[in-house]
């Protein structure tokens, strides 16, 4: 039971050993962006500029950073990828919301702190404004929007929110659009449809013109052209028939000069 005992103390006093004097390196170090330690949510507006500092808490020896911009590395002087790091992302548009930043330790890359931008901004409206359909087809109208926080968006005409009729009209509004579709237009259909996006930044209105023409008369190509090559054809054989005829009658009438000269 002593040797026991004492074996057991050795395996010990070796693990506690080899704890005391693993290298620096293995020791875990912690990241912050900006003073965080965990990922976050950057709240921002159009055209700011924003500094994202990444640094290693407690660090015993030099660390290497590394920065990502969604999928994709960030291009990086040297001397700022060692313990800390810093990105400045300016003239912030539309484009950068929902943009994740993630700084990263690069000998494990476990280790990171990514940042979401959430740019907040107006509705900013677009779309086809002008459309010409015949009477009796489909049109549809659509208002593409962007906006943050996301707008609520109408059909007005003629100033008043769009009467919709049933089996005719159909709606469908995603985050990203706002259509209109009618079936069977009418004469009565033809104006000016407005866009309407109402946010808390502000509102935003687009007008879309509906013009709509008389149906076209459907005339039936193939026949007229059958026809065509059956009265050509017709008139081929006619002048063919009558050129014989005619030839006949020319050798007839030089038979009793020919008689004459002689």
């Amino acid at each position: 039971m002593a040797r026991r005992g004492g074996g057991l103390l050795q395996t010990c006093r070796l693990l506690l050993s080899v704890v005391l004097f693993l290298p620096h390196e293995m020791t875990s170090s912690v990241l912050t962006v900006n003073g965080k330690s965990e990922n976050y949510i950057l709240n921002t507006q159009l055209g700011s500029e924003e500094s994202l500092n990444c640094a290693v808490q407690d660090h015993t020896g030099d660390e290497g950073l590394l920065w990502y911009r969604e999928g994709g590395a960030v291009d990086l002087k040297s001397e700022n990828t060692v313990n800390s790091s810093a990105v400045c992302v300016s003239s912030i548009s539309e484009n950068d919301n929902g943009v994740t930043f993630t700084c990263k330790l690069q000998r494990d890359q476990s280790v990171a702190v990514s940042v979401v931008l959430n740019v907040t901004f107006p509705p900013l409206l677009s779309g086809n404004d002008f459309q010409t359909v015949e009477e009796g087809s489909a049109a549809k109208l659509v208002c593409n929007v962007q906006s943050n926080p996301q707008a609520q968006m109408t059909w007005y005409r003629d100033s008043r929110v769009l009467n919709l009729e049933k089996n005719r009209h159909q709606v469908q509004q995603t985050s990203e659009s706002l259509q209109l579709s009618i079936a069977k237009v009418k004469k009565s259909d033809n104006g000016t449809y407005s866009c309407f996006a109402r946010s808390p930044l502000q509102t935003k209105v687009m007008d879309f013109h509906l013009i709509v023409k008389d149906r076209g008369s459907t005339v039936p190509i193939e026949p007229i052209i059958a026809a065509a090559v059956v009265v050509f054809l017709t008139l081929c054989f006619g002048l063919v028939a009558r050129r014989q005829r005619i030839m006949k009658l020319c050798v007839k009438g030089e038979d009793p000069q020919r008689e004459t000269a002689l």
